[in-house]
């Protein structure tokens, strides 16, 4: 049977530690993994503007010796120009996968349950499986090991929060989330994830206030406040995300080794300072880069052996 990557709720923890660990052997033996899927092709759905999440899909396959198509808004309009039953029936005629970046995540569940290839999550207002795979990959790479880890999320908890939260229940990393009120991550997920991350001796917190939480912090965390399809309220939330940026004077509070991470594209002087995102513990670029090692392990532990029907 075909297997997706819809959301990392979705996911094992031993599927997620196997691919962090196939993204540590590609990412330090390239070579070995260059013609792997020679032969495939990928559909790239985009209904969202991509910077990172495109250009690491199409290079990624085209390094693993296979082939990734574009389909834009115009090409496609799903669900107004075709239905995603029948985008999700054709399309799986012609390739061995489909990424689909989207705005509803409810696309994704109907692209997947009528898609007979791998269909991947690229984003959706729901969460960010590859972003948030990377990431992990990320910390691994610096700390070497996730034990006793404590990553602080700053900001507003939209897709990208999401998946941290997810992942960092499911691997062990103490995660803790200083947002306003009223921009809190997904209730039931919240609920039901630090229901289960108790069980596993994993904390999990939810604060108003942003120094209180960066203290001792082993990672801290930030993501644009208006994310896309919230343009209409960038005002308001500028005025309510006001005390939640990240500078360098709140990450002096972390441990002396902290990291700085953001997903970009990032709004500097909004949801974070120069200073923060320029300075000795920013390690964003190493995350941007790493969503090619990442999404190469994807898809090859995706592709691979897989057969269209």
């Amino acid at each position: 049977m075909k297997k997706d990557l819809i959301s990392i709720g979705l996911m094992s923890s031993d599927e997620i530690k196997g691919i962090l660990s196939l993204s540590k052997e590609i990412k330090n033996n390239p070579g070995k993994f260059s013609n792997v899927l020679k032969g495939k092709s990928l559909a790239l759905i985009f209904e969202k503007p991509s910077n990172r999440t495109y250009v690491s899909f199409a290079v990624g396959m085209y390094q693993l010796g296979g082939n990734a198509l574009y389909l834009g808004p115009e090409q496609i309009k799903l669900g107004v120009r075709e239905t995603i039953h029948d985008v999700a029936k054709t399309l799986s005629r012609y390739v061995d996968g489909i990424v689909l970046r989207t705005f509803g995540h409810e696309k994704l569940l109907e692209m997947a349950r009528y898609a007979s290839v791998p269909v991947i999550n690229g984003l959706s207002d729901y969460s960010h499986p590859c972003q948030a795979l990377a990431d992990t990959f990320t910390i691994l790479e610096k700390f070497g090991d996730l034990k006793n880890r404590t990553m602080v999320y700053i900001g507003d908890g939209n897709n990208v929060c999401n998946s941290l939260l997810l992942i960092s229940a499911k691997l062990g990393i103490n995660f803790n989330v200083a947002t306003p009120r009223g921009y809190e991550p997904d209730y039931l997920l919240f609920k039901n994830t630090v229901a289960a991350a108790a069980r596993r001796g994993v904390k999990i917190s939810l604060s108003r206030d942003p120094e209180s939480a960066a203290k001792g912090a082993d990672v801290i965390y930030t993501d644009v406040w208006a994310s896309m399809g919230h343009e209409d309220e960038a005002a308001k939330r500028k005025r309510d995300f006001k005390k939640f940026q990240v500078t360098g004077k709140l990450v002096s509070l972390a441990k002396k080794n902290c990291l700085v991470m953001h997903c970009l594209p990032a709004h500097r002087g909004e949801e974070i300072s120069d200073d923060a995102i320029d300075g000795k513990h920013s390690v964003v670029f190493d995350q941007a880069e790493n969503r090619l090692h990442v999404q190469k392990a994807i898809l090859v532990k995706l592709l691979k052996h897989g057969v269209k029907s």
